[in-house]
């Protein structure tokens, strides 16, 4: 059959309808379909914007007299939440605010890098002759050793727990041997250096006795450094001994006693009934999302550190 006015068989316009009508159908599902794409893309930028920091941070206004808190808490490390960076950024904003009557390092710490340590210890003492009428106390929670004492021995006063950790003055260096094993399983070390020295302490090579003094030498300058910071931190409240500065650690109640730490005290203890003000405002620097993402990719950088033999306050 055909359509009488047109000529042209009706079979033959349905289809060419039911075409466009299907064309027309595809286009509305495409630009819906773009739509939502990007309604879904922009939807995941808001959130990365706001999780990555990009809108700005407000700075808080802290009407009332308050104690300034700042958290030292894990191994000390460029990187990490204890890093120098952060805990002095911590400090920086601490004591830069108007209403701070006092600041509370709270350490929970075993210690780590010596370099990071004593940025951390330099900025203290910095700080204090910048703002003298502003104290600082370390207030110890469960350990504080090593690159943490190195910290706390900045502070005006240390305050611990009757068992806490502190101590560990001293300076370590770690590897492993591996030349009894290659041996039995009868492997050659091929080490190739341009300066005899360029495979220092390499474990998969004999320990080079000439090599071992340089270390230990080494070693024992940065362990000078600690103990010139402590003393001139402590001052005469240090009651030294031959086990001071041996590496042993005490608790915070011997602690006391040996010159390591001043009294017995809380944060809240602290804030309350030494700096006289009980209202505590945390200013510790803590990582933002980007931050933690990034962290992922140099999480190996410490183990890098410890697998070149460097030294470290632990």
């Amino acid at each position: 059959m055909s359509d009488e006015k047109s000529g042209e068989p009706w079979e033959r316009k349905v289809l060419e309808k039911l075409a466009i009508s299907a064309l027309q159908e595809q286009r509305r599902a495409r630009r819906w379909g773009i739509f939502f794409k990007s309604l879904t893309l922009l939807y995941l930028f808001a959130i990365l914007f706001i999780a990555i920091g990009w809108t700005g941070k407000k700075d808080d206004v802290h009407s009332g007299k308050h104690t300034a808190l700042v958290d030292l808490v894990g191994v000390i490390a460029p990187g990490s939440e204890a890093s120098a960076e952060h805990v002095t950024e911590g400090l920086q904003n601490a004591f830069k605010d108007k209403n701070t009557q006092g600041v509370i390092l709270r350490i929970n710490s075993p210690g780590g890098s010596p370099v990071q340590a004593g940025y951390i210890n330099d900025e203290i003492r910095r700080l204090r002759v910048l703002y003298p009428k502003i104290p600082i106390y370390a207030v110890v929670e469960d350990i504080c050793a090593s690159g943490g004492y190195y910290v706390a021995a900045a502070a005006d006063k240390i305050y611990v727990d009757k068992a806490s950790v502190v101590g560990s003055i001293g300076v370590l260096m770690n590897g492993f041997g591996f030349t009894g094993t290659m041996e039995k399983l009868g492997v050659e070390r091929r080490l190739l250096t341009a300066g005899k020295n360029k495979g220092f302490l390499d474990p998969f090579s004999p320990l080079d006795a000439s090599q071992k003094e340089y270390a230990q030498n080494m070693l024992a300058d940065i362990h000078q450094q600690f103990i010139k910071v402590v003393r001139e931190g402590r001052g005469q409240r240090l009651k030294e001994s031959a086990d001071t500065f041996s590496g042993l650690m005490w608790t915070g109640e011997k602690s006391i006693a040996l010159g390591l730490a001043d009294a017995t005290g809380s944060v809240d203890y602290v804030a309350r009934d030494v700096i006289k003000a009980e209202d505590i405002v945390d200013f510790s620097a803590h990582e933002g999302f980007a931050e933690r993402f990034a962290k992922r990719f140099g999480a190996g950088v410490t183990q890098a550190l410890v697998a070149q033999n460097l030294p470290l306050l632990r």
